[in-house]
């Protein structure tokens, strides 16, 4: 599982740092998450391969999070783009996308889809035989969701030595590698642990961003493996994180210890300090294992 940052600052893009918008690696699935300005810049600088995004997940329809996705839409169709796009995104995002296609006449020639959003609970909106991703209903100042991306379990590894030695013919190891024990000719029965070797444990990235304090979450995202939570402020501002519903980078780390999360990546940092390392310090306090955003960084999970 590997994160990519393209953009991890809030409210304006600047000539050295890039509103939210990340690319998710997982099980050998490619979802972009968020798409704020300068995203496709940010795509091509850090050598993401562009035909490989067939799904675009949008938290909430402010710019910084989303006014790169018309440019990106436009740019796969100069690409020849061929697969199906799907963009996941609060009830009015397909309106907004549309109206921009329709007024420039740049219709794409690939098949764009759009699932729009609107519960306040927890849902399913993606699934394949690899990945199934989640909302995190969130609470902003208009409609948000994070997006929880769970990794199915792999299939077990076969023992090679076990199978040969109680000479397992090879049209059952299928079978065996999908967990069902073996019937021998003459009566044995070989439980599949002893066939067997337990496949690696399925990874989690939960990412939630603009929200503020928010424990309702903690039930949705419970023992992550990462958790992306934004820290706009820190709690000097907490006053100021209240009012424009956003976190600091202490209730960040307080929802990663409440979830039990493994790691929490911080990030959506206001431009107002001189350092991000600040953030780390302050999140230090509550939780230990703390990783810091930042544009161009890769996290290999």
């Amino acid at each position: 599982m590997n994160l990519t940052i393209l953009g991890c600052y809030a409210a304006t893009p600047r000539t050295f740092t890039n509103p939210t918008s990340q690319v998710l690696e997982i099980n050998n699935r490619l979802f972009l998450i968020d798409c704020g300005e300068g995203t496709q810049v940010q795509l091509r600088k850090n050598k993401v391969k562009f035909s490989a995004i067939n799904h675009i997940f949008i938290s909430h329809l402010h710019g910084d999070h989303f006014y790169g996705l018309i440019g990106l839409i436009s740019t796969f169709n100069l690409l020849n783009r061929n697969n199906p796009l799907t963009v996941y995104g609060p009830v009015g995002v397909k309106e907004i996308i549309k109206l921009q296609l329709k007024l420039s006449n740049s219709w794409p020639q690939y098949e764009l889809n759009f699932v729009e959003l609107s519960s306040n609970q927890s849902e399913i909106i993606f699934e394949d035989d690899r990945v199934i991703v989640k909302t995190i209903p969130l609470k902003h100042r208009i409609y948000t969701n994070g997006f929880l991306f769970n990794e199915k379990p792999k299939e077990r590894k076969l023992n090679v030595a076990a199978v040969q030695e109680y000479e397992i013919e090879t049209c059952y190891y299928q079978n065996i590698k999908n967990g069902r024990d073996i019937t021998l000719d003459d009566g044995r029965i070989i439980s599949n642990e002893l066939l067997t070797f337990d496949p690696p444990a399925p990874k989690s990235y939960a990412f939630c961003s603009d929200t503020v304090y928010n424990e309702e979450i903690v039930n949705v995202i419970k023992n992550v493996d990462v958790l992306y939570h934004e820290s706009t402020f820190l709690d000097s501002e907490e006053v100021l994180a209240e009012k424009t519903m956003h976190s600091t980078a202490k209730q960040a780390a307080k929802i990663a210890k409440l979830a039990n999360a493994k790691q929490l990546v911080l990030g959506h940092y206001s431009t107002r300090y001189t350092s991000i390392d600040l953030f780390k310090e302050e999140a230090q306090s509550v939780f230990e294992e703390i990783l810091l955003s930042d544009d161009g960084v890769t996290f290999e999970f």
